[in-house]
């Protein structure tokens, strides 16, 4: 059995990086993928973990609003088997994917990395993608 999941889309926050005790880096961000479709705007977000030598570069070179692609498994809810279920501060439910990156590559040109990316939520995919 295999599974592998690809997203494309725009960091929300600055990356945090730890270590484990054993001394391994783990990067820690989320991921912002939009699509609008008729009068609808769709955001979905997945908090991502990278681990080793990559874990590293990305929290070094990516920031708030960087372009990202995305390989890795989705991680499930160790309770639920699903997306880990919150309610926000205002009341409403939502949910976040977990992903373990498998690789992760940098999509925004180093003019936007130098002024900190672009606003998610400004880049909407409207194209589809071709795959």
């Amino acid at each position: 059995m295999y599974q592998k999941i690809i997203i494309i889309g725009n960091l929300g926050r600055d990356p945090e990086m730890r270590f484990t005790p054993d001394g391994n880096p783990v990067t820690s961000f989320s991921v912002a993928t939009s699509r609008k479709y008729k009068e609808v705007d769709e955001t979905t977000w997945f908090r991502v973990s990278v681990w080793g030598r990559q874990a590293e570069s990305c929290n070094q070179y990516l920031k708030k609003g960087s372009k990202v692609l995305v390989e890795g498994r989705l991680y499930p809810d160790p309770q639920y088997g699903g997306p880990r279920v919150y309610q926000r501060n205002d009341g409403t439910w939502a949910s976040s994917y977990e992903v373990t990156a498998e690789s992760v590559r940098f999509m925004s040109t180093r003019s936007e990395a130098a002024s900190g990316g672009s606003d998610y939520m400004e880049d909407s995919m409207d194209d589809e993608i071709p795959f």
